[in-house]
Formats: C-alpha cells, structure tokens, sequence
C-alpha cells in the first residue's frame, strides 16, 4: 500500500499541459474571434481566451448530461501561447480531463486555428451550493476518468505572494466594476486574466517595444500561470475600492500579486515568462 506521503508524491496540476488523448472523452467545439475580444493589434486578449476556456467547460458539462449537476470555481490556469490567435479567426477547441483528485478535476484545452497555437489547463474544484468541496461523484469518474488515464494530481498553488512594502516593486491600481461580477456575486475568474493583460502591456511599454508588421512583442510565445486565492466580492465594486496590483521582475520572469484594498488580503497571484520555442512539449 502506497506510503502517507503517496499524496504529496503527486504531480501538481497545472504544472504540465499533456497531448489530446487517444482514448477518452474530448469534447470539440469552435469558435470565431470577434472584434470585442481583441487588443488593438487585432490579437485575441488573455480575458477573452479566459472566457473561451469558461464556454467550452461549460458546454463540455452541458453535453455530458450528469445526473447530478456539478459547480465547479476555479483554482488555477496556466496557459502556454506559441501563437495568438487573430480577429476573424475561426478555432478549434478540444477539452478533456487530464487528472483529478477526490474534489478537483485538471481540465485540458487546446486551441487551434490558422495562426493561433495555444494551450491552456485549468484546475477546477467541485463545490456544494455553499461552496464548500465536494467529492466528485461515480458518473464524472465513468465519463472523463479514461481520457485522464487514472491521473492522480494535487491543487497545490506554487506562487508566494509579493509583499507590496518591498522596494524593488512596481504597482497600479485595479478597479473592479459591476459588470466584472458573476451569479456568483463575485469578480469573475476571465477579470483576472484583465490585470494580467495589463501587466504585459505595461511591460512592452516599458520596454520601449515597438510594433513589426505582424503585431508587437505581445504576439511573442509565452506561459502565464494564475492563480485564485480570496475572491473579489461586491463589497470592493460597490465600494470603489482600488486593488493594488504589485509586480516585479527578476531576469525573464514577472510575478504579480493582486492586493485588496487595504493591502491585507490576496486575491490572486500571477507569473509571466518568455517560452524559447514554438514547439509544443
């Protein structure tokens, strides 16, 4: 029988984006990239992939049918983009379980287009009405545990916060707004993924990049991890309140962490850093 520690000998999920399966449930569906989800290089924005990610997952639930409808909040996202996708282009998503553990599935999704090559994996936790976790339930094991192979994966989250008195860091202010809220009176997930398209924007300034004629450095391969730790709830959109958003640099790597308010509470961490080839691992 397998040691006390089996479980921490786990790989984490999110760590690694693993090829469409063979076997198994995958789930395709496709999309076509409008104007709205666009940065002004006609380049799909990260919050707009965000919510392709939610769509896709959703209609993969709808499909399957289970017994017992399931809710699900996101933990962490990592997404490896080797080439963006572009305004008009028409994508091909593929999605499947890639691990579970007891309460937590790690969702695979691949996107394929024209010029678009990304890849995403989202680490998603099964909650009851009052989003506590809950074990998933025999039929999700029937319908997706083939595809993941008996993939065992834990949930740890792997980002230290950044402690904004540093002096070594650089900030700007986040103001959520009410159409940032969900059925879940909180800031959603895709919101996120807003700050970090900020941030990588700030980054190109800073750097003094300048546009080529197939877009600029933001178009180059790229991972970016997130990860949710305290949700943004109506009290901060209602108040006004501005989230501090921290970041530093340390060779080719960004981190960001996204500070309520007051600066006492994290609600989510981020990592940005160049990928050297457009290849996929």
């Amino acid at each position: 029988m397998p040691g006390p520690d089996a479980a921490t000998r786990r790989p984490n999920a999110g760590d690694v984006l693993l090829p469409v399966p063979a076997l198994g449930r995958v789930f395709r569906s496709g999309r076509r990239v409008r104007g709205g989800d666009v940065d002004p290089c006609g380049h799909l924005r990260l919050d707009a992939l965000a919510r392709y990610l939610q769509d896709v997952s959703g209609d993969d639930t709808d499909d399957a049918r289970l017994p017992d409808p399931m809710a699900w909040v996101v933990r962490r996202t990592v997404v490896e983009q080797r080439s963006p996708a572009r305004q008009g282009e028409r994508l091909e998503l593929a999605t499947f379980c890639s691990g579970y553990g007891s309460r937590w599935a790690e969702r695979r999704v691949s996107i394929l287009g024209v010029d678009a090559l990304i890849d995403a994996v989202t680490v998603w936790v099964h909650v009851d009405q009052g989003g506590r976790p809950k074990k998933l339930p025999p039929e999700f094991h029937a319908l997706y545990d083939s595809a993941a192979g008996g993939r065992l994966v834990n949930t740890r989250q792997t980002h230290d916060p950044i402690d904004p008195s540093r002096e070594d860091v650089e900030r700007f202010d986040w103001f959520p707004r009410a159409t940032d809220l969900d059925v879940l009176d909180h800031v959603n997930n895709s919101i996120a993924w807003a700050v970090v398209e900020q941030l990588r924007a700030r980054l190109v300034s800073v750097a003094g990049a300048s546009r080529g004629s197939d877009g600029d450095s933001l178009a180059r391969p790229f991972r970016a991890e997130v990860e949710f730790r305290d949700a943004v709830d109506r009290g901060a959109v209602d108040g006004g309140q501005a989230l501090v958003a921290v970041h530093r640099t340390e060779g080719e790597v960004t981190d960001l962490t996204l500070w309520s308010a007051d600066q006492t509470t994290v609600h989510v961490t981020a990592r940005l850093r160049p990928l050297s080839d457009t290849h996929r691992t």
